[in-house]
């Protein structure tokens, strides 16, 4: 599959190539071209031209029809996005076909269907008569698209968070400029292709490839031309984004970090409290910002739960790699740092050996700790690693205060059969979203992101829509 940036209804190879790594064995697969400045500015001056054309013009059922094109093009590729996105992130196969790109096919329809659910609304006043006399007026808002997208996605899940903004951004009318991690470009290029075959206007969606910092993203994320930027990945990277936005005052949303945090209750069912947190903790790897690394148990079920995580830890395969080796040595960098700062080890804290050229990959053991202090730094940041710490408490105030000692709000789950502790404890927690006896079961309709460094507004439903689009008071007077 060959990496390319798509501009303007083409696609090009501009600029410098760079290396694409497989995780898996550390060996070179390919590369990508660094799209240059000069890229950059055509891909919003292209994005910008198209709203003042066909894609500016199209009717909401036309852009329905458009996004239901796009999936039915995902559909038709499915084993080829699969063995993109498993080549890219090095994630197992399965998590791929069952998760990622079903999902981001479910994306651009679930936009396509909500584009029938938001009527106009209207209602009649009688004003005072600022403008020569009273009278009675009408009154009704339309939504119109902010104009120019700049989309920045992750490479945990890259296909899938891609199309999470990408759908309800062209479901808005909005023309897009995406760019993808430079760690997995090559779902976003096949994208750009089922989006090219679906039938888009030129320029309506923009892809360019390249790094962050003094490099595309940044010319992005700082370009006068674009009206909006929506951004998925780590909390210093949108902190680095929302100083750029700011010359321009231009509108961001955010799904940054997390350090999320398990509440199980003594009266929770154990089994699937464990076996919901080897999900929440282990799954990708850990790589992905819903994933658990604080669990707090209730202390009569706490050597209990301990025992049955480490061994269910130790029996953890196929779990994948880390994206790079960067963030391989990042994660052994606290794995080390947490037994200086005084752990028990209770599972892994090392690197697995396979006696195959996965020994050259960027692979860490699944780790469960224990005995660490609040103020620990392991306990305070985000590892983004297959890692949890596990701490007890004695009573309900307890585990919220704890859960809410953290400057991330992202996600927790409540492990409960007390249906009144569960109302109770849920909205007391400083979080985007509260799972209660389950882990990332998600409606697309509902609200997504974050509070304090964990983000900032919602997506997903009408929640995105919102965001990509604004309203506009018409006053008629009668």
């Amino acid at each position: 599959m060959r990496v390319r940036h798509y501009v303007g209804g083409g696609f090009r190879t501009d600029g410098a190539p760079f290396a694409l790594v497989d995780p898996v064995t550390g060996g070179e697969v390919g590369t990508a071209p660094e799209a240059p400045r000069a890229l950059v500015d055509e891909a919003v001056r292209s994005a910008r031209a198209a709203l003042s054309g066909e894609w500016g013009a199209a009717s909401p059922e036309e852009r329905s029809a458009a996004l239901r094109r796009i999936a039915d093009g995902i559909d038709a590729r499915f084993e080829e996005f699969v063995d993109a996105e498993v080549r890219d992130t090095g994630k197992p196969r399965e998590l791929a076909a069952t998760v990622d790109i079903p999902r981001a096919a479910g994306n651009f329809r679930a936009y396509a269907d909500l584009l029938y659910g938001r009527p106009e609304r209207a209602y009649s006043t009688r004003v005072p008569g600022w403008s020569g006399g009273a009278g009675q007026a009408l009154n009704y808002t339309v939504r119109r698209p902010l104009g120019v997208v700049a989309i920045i996605s992750p490479w945990n899940l890259p296909l899938l968070l891609l199309t999470w903004k990408v759908a309800p951004a062209l479901a808005a009318g909005n023309a897009v400029v995406a760019k993808p991690s430079e760690e997995t470009p090559t779902t976003a290029t096949l994208l750009a292709e089922v989006i090219h075959e679906a039938g888009l206007p030129a320029g309506a969606f923009n892809l360019v490839h390249g790094h962050g910092a003094d490099a595309a993203g940044a010319f992005l994320t700082g370009h006068p031309g674009v009206d909006a930027i929506a951004f998925t990945g780590e909390s210093a990277t949108g902190a680095a984004i929302m100083r750029n936005a700011a010359d321009h005052v231009t509108p961001v949303s955010f799904e940054l970090g997390g350090k999320n945090p398990a509440l199980v209750f003594a009266d929770a069912d154990l089994e699937a409290a464990v076996d919901g947190t080897v999900r929440s903790s282990f799954t990708h790897s850990g790589q992905i910002c819903l994933c658990t690394e604080r669990v707090y148990v209730e202390r009569p079920v706490f050597d209990e739960f301990v025992e049955r995580l480490g061994e269910r830890a130790r029996k953890l395969d196929g779990y994948g790699p880390m994206i790079s080796a960067a963030h391989r040595d990042k994660v052994l960098s606290y794995y080390r740092l947490a037994v200086e700062e005084g752990a028990t080890v209770v599972a892994g804290g090392g690197v697995p050996v396979f006696g195959d050229d996965r020994d050259n990959g960027f692979h860490v053991e699944p780790t469960v700790l224990t005995g660490l202090p609040e103020q620990a730094r392991t306990v305070r940041e985000e590892i983004f690693g297959p890692v949890c710490h596990v701490a007890p408490f004695d009573t309900e105030e307890e585990a919220v205060r704890l859960a809410n000692d953290s400057e991330y709000g992202l996600a927790a789950t409540v492990w409960t059969r007390d249906l009144s502790r569960a109302h109770r404890v849920a909205p007391r927690i400083e979080s985007g979203i509260v799972w209660v006896n389950c882990w990332n079961l998600r409606d697309l309709r509902t609200p997504f992101g974050g509070v304090k460094a964990s983000g900032i507004g919602r997506e997903g439903g009408e929640y995105s829509l919102d965001f990509f689009s604004e309203p506009v008071n018409v006053c008629i007077q009668i």
